[in-house]
């Protein structure tokens, strides 16, 4: 009917122009409703950044703490030709020469222990990131309920968020563990004077963030239970000490990939590039295949600390490489 009246016919009756406007003027002088488009208020901002799932009985709260619009350049991958770096990129539907870096800290809440996988970029890193204490009280939870942080690798986009810039503690009760192989490397003065930039001032910055809180800081070896449902593995190559984490509850088990891969189209879909920020490129790529290897044929799901919000999904091979599959948004847990 509707396709009639919009070609000028009704009911097989053929309706001009005039006629049309003529009966519209007179149904308003009948008194018959008029359709409003009023307009609402633009928001202006984006809504909090949190995603909830379940592994098992354990509960998963994804929190968005930002993005970095990382500039990249020719020397960004060690090993490929930068134009083909720019095609992926573009095959993704990237801008070619900054790579957005989403940094995606995961809190874990087992019933008994609320626990925080990395920490984000303390808004100290880029003023489009910051926001992971917001959105962790936009989901109900209070910077003084974490109970446990587990530190992943001492890169300041996963450590200054354990500090403010005035260099007190964002969340004052948790105990902090981390990688004791990690902590032996960035605390080691002699590695430290022969550092070269960008190298030097990571150094600087987890000197800054750990040293006064040093005797208050739990250090653990790779590969053992650090917390109840929660198993570290190491993950070696990204930095030296560098872990991922496994979240399991009964039958269902969930890997933390931490920064194992950093962006999913780039490090996902060629697992040999070498990125600059791999302290050792070719044991981040024998780390990062074993570990895609795994996670791809045990189809167990991921979490990306550096993949699109919220950053949990599937591996699945895909030629010489392999994809990201994001998971379904889920409406209940």
């Amino acid at each position: 009917m509707l396709s009639g009246v919009l070609n000028g016919q009704f009911n097989g009756v053929r309706i001009g122009r005039r006629e049309l406007l003529t009966g519209a003027a007179a149904a308003l002088a009948c008194g018959v409703p008029r359709l409003s488009f009023a307009g609402a208020a633009a928001g202006g901002q984006q809504a909090p950044g949190i995603y909830r799932y379940k592994i098992g009985n354990i509960e998963l709260t994804a929190c968005y703490d930002g993005v970095w619009n990382r500039p990249i350049d020719d020397k960004f991958v060690r090993n490929a030709y930068f134009p083909d770096v720019q095609k992926a990129m573009a095959e993704a539907f990237l801008p070619i020469h900054a790579l957005p870096t989403p940094f995606t800290p995961l809190a874990i809440n087992t019933g008994k222990k609320l626990i925080l996988i990395d920490t984000g970029s303390g808004g100290q890193i880029a003023p489009t990131a910051g926001s992971l204490v917001a959105n962790l009280a936009a989901a109900g939870i209070e910077a003084k309920a974490v109970d446990t942080i587990l530190i992943s690798n001492f890169h300041p986009d996963h450590i200054n968020g354990i500090k403010t810039k005035d260099d007190e503690l964002v969340f004052p009760n948790a105990e902090i563990l981390v990688p004791a192989p990690e902590w032996a490397f960035w605390m080691d003065d002699g590695k430290m004077s022969r550092a070269k930039e960008p190298v030097k001032s990571w150094f600087l910055n987890a000197r800054r963030i750990f040293e006064n809180i040093a005797k208050d800081v739990r250090r653990f070896q790779p590969g053992k239970e650090v917390a109840p449902g929660i198993i570290s593995v190491p993950a070696y190559g990204h930095t030296p000490g560098h872990t991922a984490f496994i979240v399991a509850d009964g039958d269902q088990s969930l890997f933390v990939l931490c920064d194992t891969t950093n962006h999913p189209a780039l490090f996902v879909r060629h697992p040999e590039w070498q990125a600059v920020i791999d302290q050792d490129g070719p044991l981040a790529v024998e780390t990062r295949r074993r570990i895609l290897d795994r996670t791809s044929a045990d189809k167990m799901p991921v979490q990306g600390y550096h993949f699109p919000f919220p950053a949990c999904g599937h591996i699945a091979k895909y030629g010489n490489g392999y994809e990201f599959v994001p998971a379904m948004w889920q409406a209940t847990l």
